[in-house]
């Protein structure tokens, strides 16, 4: 990678600022990571409605972060994707652990205002595709434009079709700049963004098993991706064939997630907030 644009050659979809790096890690990598994860003591678990997660770093706090050292195999990793990102001004210092079984998900959302607006997300165990929904601010947004024009056109004189006309244009606009789309994280993939993928949309995965490839954006850079000295299996490749056949994903095994961000407010006393 060149040290300018380390990511340049990453970029998926139409976003400028959304990325995919296949193989960030090495399948021993990967192994070694589940290790650490299943081995760490059972009260680093967190139970959700839908899942199950560990959180590293520590307590993330609307003004800040209340730390905990990171593990010296999280830090291994986290340091590896700050210098090839080159995407974060400090180092990352917060780590979500998702654990997903096949038929669980998460809800679409954005990260909150506490984190430094970029995140990379590590998958382990297993394929998914994660969904990127335009912010219901954005229609908003569009919402007002149209009320503006309206009142405008009232103070001058416009008729009824200039306003459609600019409803019309405005609408398809906003379609063509916030279209929904699909990422396909494939095991031991990088995924990074920022600005307006950070901003502009939710991000979330469904809670089924059935996963559809027609609004993903990356199948050929998440499937046809091979290392040269690291052919796929027999059962590698057929279960690709089968992707690329059905147009979609079928979820038999765990998903495990790492979520890699900065928190720049470190407090290290509550009391002082």
């Amino acid at each position: 990678m060149e040290s300018r644009e380390p990511l340049k050659d990453f970029t998926v979809g139409s976003l400028p600022t959304l990325f995919y790096i296949p193989n960030f890690i090495s399948e021993s990598e990967e192994s070694q990571l589940l290790h650490q994860i299943y081995h760490a003591p059972k009260s680093k678990w967190k139970a959700l409605k839908n899942r199950r997660l560990q959180n590293w770093g520590g307590v993330v706090h609307e003004k800040g972060l209340l730390p905990q050292d990171l593990p010296p195999w999280l830090t291994a990793v986290t340091q590896r994707i700050s210098e090839q990102t080159g995407l974060f001004p400090s180092p990352i210092n917060h780590v979500l652990i998702n654990e997903y079984l096949p038929d669980q998900g998460i809800m679409p959302h954005q990260d909150g205002p506490a984190y430094f607006p970029v995140v990379a997300i590590l998958s382990l165990g297993s394929s998914v595709a994660m969904n990127f929904t335009p912010h219901q601010r954005l229609r908003d947004y569009t919402n007002e434009e149209i009320s503006a024009a309206k009142g405008s056109n009232s103070d001058e004189g416009g008729t009824e079709i200039d306003t459609n006309i600019f409803l019309k244009e405005v609408t398809s606009r906003q379609m063509d700049d916030h279209q929904p789309f699909s990422i396909l994280l494939m095991p031991r993939s990088l995924l990074v963004f920022k600005d307006m993928a950070y901003s502009d949309y939710l991000h979330g995965i469904e809670d089924t098993n059935i996963h559809s490839l027609d609004k993903v954006v990356n199948v050929s850079e998440a499937l046809n991706h091979r290392e040269q000295d690291n052919p796929l299996s027999s059962e590698e490749k057929e279960k690709t064939e089968d992707i690329e056949k059905h147009r979609s994903i079928h979820r038999t095994s765990t998903r495990v997630s790492l979520t890699c961000r900065s928190v720049l407010k470190v407090h290290r006393n509550l009391f002082k907030f």
